[in-house]
């Protein structure tokens, strides 16, 4: 080796962050970041009080949606959608996941459109209200399968891999987590309003917050002795990034997401950016690898940003400008400044919201499936 392609590589070494800031950022990217949210909440509130640390907090989140929440929704269209004709009939993929692809890409959002419908043309509160319940149910399976996703994928990109034990007691806590976040608080069935729409919840009884509750805790007592069994025989314990952004999406994100007030803002922009860092890795490694031969595709650079500002307009198209422009043209505007009874001056914006919110779960749910071959890209080192 030359002395001048040693100093090549030593410039380029020079270059690149150390492992160290790499994976502290991959860690604040995936969860931790939560930790640092928590007490800056805490002394806003001291500073300022709670009720104008609230007003600050929900007035930056909502503007911050734009740019985080809303491209993290629309995204997942972009991803799930482009080749989705040859994939859903082609013979590239198994029988299984071509019928995923069937499902959530058509079944799925026709059932959806047709029940919103519904909702709308007869004015029914009580009929969106189920809807928005719908959404509301399967946002924990929603949380819980990514923070899986974040313990498994991430411990495998350094090399760390979970036996069939293991891989069963991490699910049973994701999903004991999920059924103890939508049983408690108990709820005898009250009067509640979401995005306009005002509705009676389905009841809760105590006995069922018990009981998922027992199961979260038996649940977390089984997760922990499998890694101390792993750890007893190898003296190894999966990457501390990944365990700790899965704890975080499972304890502080879904069960226990009401401990501060302000950090229920927060919650739905921590977890889109822990979506979007995942997006970004799959994408950005298929980029790589077509900018190569023999294809020799547009720049990595080039692809993200289109990627960006796509999903950056059809986020703002889903939840700003049409429900905006559908409500005040079919809601407000027919009815002389008059609102529905029940589903208020919104409905379009609630019936897209929930629409898109639980569309976004049942796509996501096929796009990051071990059968989709793109997620090998996950999996490539940087």
């Amino acid at each position: 080796m030359t002395s001048a392609t040693v100093t090549l590589l030593g410039a380029a070494e020079a270059s690149r962050p150390p492992a160290w800031r790499a994976r502290l950022i991959e860690f604040l990217l995936v969860g931790g970041a939560t930790l640092v949210l928590f007490p800056l909440a805490w002394l806003l509130r001291r500073a300022v009080g709670l009720d104008p640390a609230e007003l600050a907090v929900g007035f930056l989140t909502f503007h911050a949606a734009s740019l985080i929440n809303d491209p993290h929704f629309a995204v997942t269209y972009l991803l799930f959608y482009k080749d989705a004709r040859r994939r859903a009939l082609g013979g590239e993929l198994a029988p299984a996941q071509r019928a995923r692809y069937i499902a959530a890409g058509l079944l799925v959002p026709l059932a959806l459109s047709a029940w919103a419908i519904v909702a709308l043309a007869t004015g029914s509160a009580r009929t969106m209200g189920f809807m928005i319940q719908l959404m509301f149910f399967l946002v924990g399976w929603h949380y819980v399968k990514q923070g899986f996703g974040i313990l498994t994928v991430l411990s495998a990109r350094r090399g760390h891999r979970f036996g069939p034990t293991e891989r069963r007691a991490i699910l049973a806590h994701c999903f004991a987590g999920w059924a103890y976040a939508w049983a408690s608080p108990a709820d005898p069935g009250r009067e509640v309003a979401e995005k306009g729409v005002v509705y009676t919840s389905l009841a809760h009884p105590p006995g069922l917050e018990l009981a998922t509750g027992i199961a979260f805790g038996a649940s977390a007592l089984a997760l922990l002795w499998v890694l101390a069994r792993r750890w007893r025989a190898e003296r190894r314990l999966p990457p501390i990034a990944p365990l700790a952004g899965f704890f975080i999406t499972i304890w502080l994100w879904t069960v226990y997401s009401s401990l501060d007030r302000l950090m229920v803002y927060l919650i739905p922009a921590l977890h889109s950016v822990q979506y979007l860092y995942f997006v970004w890795l799959l994408k950005r490694n298929e980029a790589r690898e077509a900018e190569g031969p023999p294809s020799f595709g547009k720049p990595t650079a080039l692809r993200l940003g289109v990627l960006a500002a796509s999903a950056v307009a059809l986020g703002w198209m889903l939840f700003r400008g049409a429900p905006a422009f559908l409500d005040a043209a079919l809601v407000l505007g027919a009815s002389a400044g008059e609102t529905t009874a029940g589903l208020g001056e919104t409905p379009y914006f609630a019936a897209i919201y929930v629409s898109v919110n639980i569309h976004h779960y049942f796509m996501d749910s096929v796009i990051w499936r071990r059968d989709n071959p793109d997620t090998r890209y996950l999996l490539h080192s940087s």
